[in-house]
């Protein structure tokens, strides 16, 4: 069975405390454009991440979320210097900090930094019509000269997801994949 997969590049996902802090006292958002999932959309402000090494600007994505979260890909953690672990999205405990840096103030984030794991995200229904469920582990194909498996793909099923793989750049890059190409789950 076929589904499409998109290609995240670095991104952040701020509360509102520390939009707050950035951008000022009640600064709202600037929609920029809906993202596939449904109430997700990329922002207008970007935010400087400065590490150890160096500094790399990223989109904000909203709405605001409970905690502050950082997602770059492994290329990214050299030239700023932070070693982040490959984790699931919100499993943020024991991971590295790095400077917020946004046109109103700085944010010292203790934690926070990730690299995303490939995942999945689907409706129940679609789940149910793949044959998996929530947090499953699967294997997806894809096809092209640069075809591959990607081995470790989380399963994230919820009614107000919309069926799409996500990888980060790296790993679409490797696939020779682009956003809206239809790749095939295989169950485990």
């Amino acid at each position: 069975m076929k589904l499409p997969i998109a290609l995240s590049n670095k991104h952040i996902h701020l509360s509102q405390e520390h939009i707050d802090v950035l951008f000022g006292k009640g600064h709202e958002l600037v929609k920029l454009k809906d993202l596939s999932q449904p109430g997700q959309y990329a922002c207008e402000e970007k935010v400087d991440l400065v590490g150890a090494k160096g500094k790399l600007t990223v989109r904000v994505l909203g709405p605001a979320r409970p905690e502050t979260q950082v997602e770059v890909s492994l290329a990214d953690c050299f030239p700023l210097g932070v070693k982040a672990p490959i984790r699931e999205s919100g499993d943020i405990e024991g991971t590295p900090g790095v400077k917020l840096v946004g046109p109103a103030g700085e944010v010292e984030l203790e934690k926070g930094v990730i690299v995303a794991s490939r995942h999945i995200h689907m409706s129940n229904e679609d789940a149910k019509a793949f044959g998996v469920k929530d947090k499953d582990i699967v294997k997806v194909r894809t096809e092209g000269p640069r075809g591959l498996v990607f081995e470790n793909v989380l399963v994230r099923a919820k009614d107000s997801f919309k069926l799409e793989m996500h990888v980060d750049m790296e790993e679409g890059n490797a696939a020779g994949v682009k956003n809206g190409d239809l790749v095939e789950l295989i169950a485990e």
